[in-house]
């Protein structure tokens, strides 16, 4: 393992809760030990960027209620292709080389799991953006 691969590893957070089983399938694997650790560590550049997509839709999300919130969440990430793309990079860029070239052998099914855990992580929070309309 390289130095890059190594300083990866150290500054990410653990998460107790994230288990690897023995009998886990590759894609629940990959999920618990590079994922959900991942986006724990990106959790402020990734509310950040949904800020500032909201900043970019003109601030319709807070004109919408809560259920309507989460809903734009979802629908901002899985329709808008740029975005997505945008917020994938942003975790696949802390991924090491030997993780990469796991995602790359089934990046269809990881994707829809990082996408999955970005939605959840932005709608858990959305008091975050409740703090970011009153500072504007």
């Amino acid at each position: 393992m390289n130095d890059r691969s190594q300083q990866l590893l150290q500054i990410r957070p653990e998460i107790p809760s994230a288990r690897i089983v023995p009998n886990m399938s590759m894609e629940e694997h990959f999920q618990n030990k590079t994922l959900r650790p991942i986006i724990k560590l990106q959790n402020d550049l990734l509310l950040a960027s949904f800020q500032n997509y909201i900043v970019k839709a003109k601030n319709a999300f807070y004109e919408l209620t809560l259920e309507k919130r989460s809903e734009y969440i979802t629908n901002a990430i899985q329709k808008d292709i740029k975005f997505r793309n945008a917020l994938k990079g942003m975790i696949i860029g802390q991924f090491t080389v030997e993780e990469y070239e796991r995602y790359i052998q089934n990046s269809s099914a990881l994707n829809k799991r990082m996408m999955n855990l970005v939605i959840k992580r932005i709608q858990d929070q959305l008091q975050y953006f409740e703090r970011m309309a009153l500072v504007q």
